[in-house]
């Protein structure tokens, strides 16, 4: 038999084996494209994004995880680092969206607290709280503005101010932004100096906030160091390139080095995140 008649042999083998996993894992795959889908559309509505085709995207993404995979396996002779660049590429994007959700929460959390301060003046000086919150839509910085936009479109379109907070709070995430929606919900429920209330919280914001800036501004070398460490190995694999070529090519032609350079990689990316975990300030 030829190379050609064992290529063909072997991709309808394969493309078997495929559709049998499929069809035998069908119930189980569908669950966890729901659950993938489920978790960035919430992620995508923290960013405001549409989510509309989302899971055509997925399946996109899932296909060119694929097509990664056996580009690697079956072009370039290279099962280990074809496994690696198909969970580098499945991982990716989740992580992406993850930390471009965090982000803005973050910078919500930021302005939270003069927003707080803003909507005091404003009740103190005799308004009533929906005109304070247009106040808030109207001077706040994005991101917060856009939320406060949305509250307040909501509320003039007919919603109880009620659930209009609650589906903010459940969409933010925020525990600053959860403190001061309980704070309004408690003075428009039972009555209450609103003004006072969410100036303490707004001061409480503020402290923690201080205490935060404090232990990123001390933290701030040693993630620094963690960045510099997880870009040594790529640059001392260039040096020893020019200092032993042969040797060096090993990690990429022969299967050991090949594993070799994978399990450098992983946990390279492990050390780096648990690092970034552990100087994370979580007061």
């Amino acid at each position: 038999m030829n190379l050609v008649a064992e290529t063909w042999l072997a991709s309808a083998m394969m493309g078997a084996a495929v559709g049998w996993g499929y069809f035998a894992l069908r119930g189980h795959l569908v669950r966890a494209l729901d659950a993938v889908e489920n978790d960035l559309s919430e992620k995508l509505r923290r960013l405001r994004a549409s989510t509309r085709g989302l899971r055509r995207g997925i399946v996109v993404w899932l296909v060119a995880v694929a097509v990664v995979f056996f580009a690697f396996w079956l072009l370039l002779d290279s099962l280990v680092f074809g496994a690696l660049g198909a969970a580098l590429l499945l991982a990716g994007p989740w992580w992406l969206i993850r930390r471009m959700a965090e982000r803005r929460r973050r910078r919500i959390e930021d302005q939270l607290a003069d927003a707080m301060v803003t909507l005091a003046n404003a009740v103190r000086a005799g308004l009533s709280l929906a005109q304070a919150m247009e106040i808030l839509a109207s001077q706040c910085p994005k991101p917060l503005c856009e939320e406060f936009r949305q509250i307040v479109g909501e509320y003039n379109l007919g919603k109880p101010l009620e659930q209009t907070l609650r589906e903010a709070k459940a969409r933010l995430r925020s525990e600053n932004f959860a403190l001061f929606a309980a704070a309004i919900l408690a003075s428009h429920e039972s009555g209450g100096r609103l003004n006072e209330t969410v100036e303490r919280i707004a001061g409480s914001v503020l402290e923690m906030q201080r205490l935060e800036r404090k232990v990123q501004s001390e933290t701030a070398q040693a993630r620094k160091s963690a960045v510099y460490m997880a870009l040594a190995p790529a640059l001392i694999l260039v040096a020893y390139y020019f200092i032993d070529p042969a040797n060096t090519m090993l990690l990429f032609t022969s299967v050991p080095g090949q594993v070799m350079l994978a399990v450098a990689v992983v946990l390279n990316v492990v050390a780096y995140f648990w690092a970034q975990v552990v100087l994370r300030p979580d007061l």
